[in-house]
């Protein structure tokens, strides 16, 4: 919940902010009173400020009355470096990979303690895919999500593992089992994941890395990944490397995929 902005010493921007600020992954729909009351404002000035914001494209107002997120703050949050710089760079790579697979491929970065998916490509074979462009999942349930946790700071690691939540019968939330798991993923370059987020569909992912290490994350959605692994990881791998040259990596020499050396098209 936004702090309290009802002081008089407020400034319209504080205020504007904390308004925008009630929206959060479990607040993603709100009524003009609920954002008041979460943002510390009386309900004329939210009111007021709301009405701005819709008229701007940073809110929109659904016929109900309740008011969502507007892409307008999409499009200004793809201006930032890292996101328009990587998915720019990646959207080439991700039509090559669709274009060899047809399977839904993904590119996600880290946001604090959840994966926030940069670029996709629905896949045409018939498989449950929960991802969105702007979206954001649990790190530790997906493909992506994990190879990024994998990467991440201590700290980071650490407080995800204190809070693990079952989505599905498969997901993982025995955190020792799941540390096991990440300490491979960073040993051996990729991820998977078998209806952890969503029954009925099965993910793997690999890191793409940038000058300083790993930026992103590279992942595509299957149906199963049975005697498939080897291809679709050196299909990812052959994508996410051509990835880090685009963005100035060093080039990296690595072992072949699991099972074998794998070829470009699963």
């Amino acid at each position: 919940m936004a702090g309290n902005t009802s002081t008089p010493g407020a400034s319209v921007a504080a205020r504007t902010l904390a308004l925008l600020g009630t929206f959060d992954s479990t607040h993603r729909v709100l009524s003009l009173s609920d954002m008041a009351a979460r943002a510390g404002l009386p309900l004329p000035t939210a009111h007021r400020l709301a009405g701005e914001l819709e008229r701007w494209g940073a809110l929109v107002r659904r016929p109900d009355g309740r008011y969502v997120i507007g892409s307008r703050l999409w499009d200004l949050g793809l201006l930032a470096p890292i996101q328009s710089g990587i998915r720019e760079v990646a959207k080439p790579f991700l039509h090559d990979l669709y274009a060899a697979t047809t399977a839904t491929v993904h590119l996600a970065i880290r946001e604090g303690t959840v994966a926030l998916y940069l670029d996709r490509i629905s896949g045409k074979e018939s498989v449950p895919v929960v991802s969105r462009v702007g979206g954001r999942l649990p790190l530790t349930a997906t493909g992506v999500g994990k190879v990024l946790l994998a990467h991440a700071p201590n700290d980071i690691r650490e407080e995800v593992m204190a809070s693990l939540t079952r989505i599905t019968p498969h997901t993982i939330v025995n955190p020792k089992l799941l540390d096991e798991q990440l300490r491979r993923v960073h040993d051996e370059g990729y991820a998977t994941t078998v209806e952890e987020m969503t029954l009925g569909a099965c993910s793997v992912a690999v890191p793409v890395r940038g000058p300083d290490g790993v930026v992103a994350a590279l992942g595509m959605v299957v149906p199963s990944i049975s005697g498939r692994l080897p291809r679709i990881v050196a299909a990812l791998q052959v994508a996410a490397q051509g990835i880090g040259r685009s963005l100035g990596a060093p080039t990296r020499v690595g072992g072949p995929p699991p099972g074998g050396r794998g070829v470009a098209e699963p």
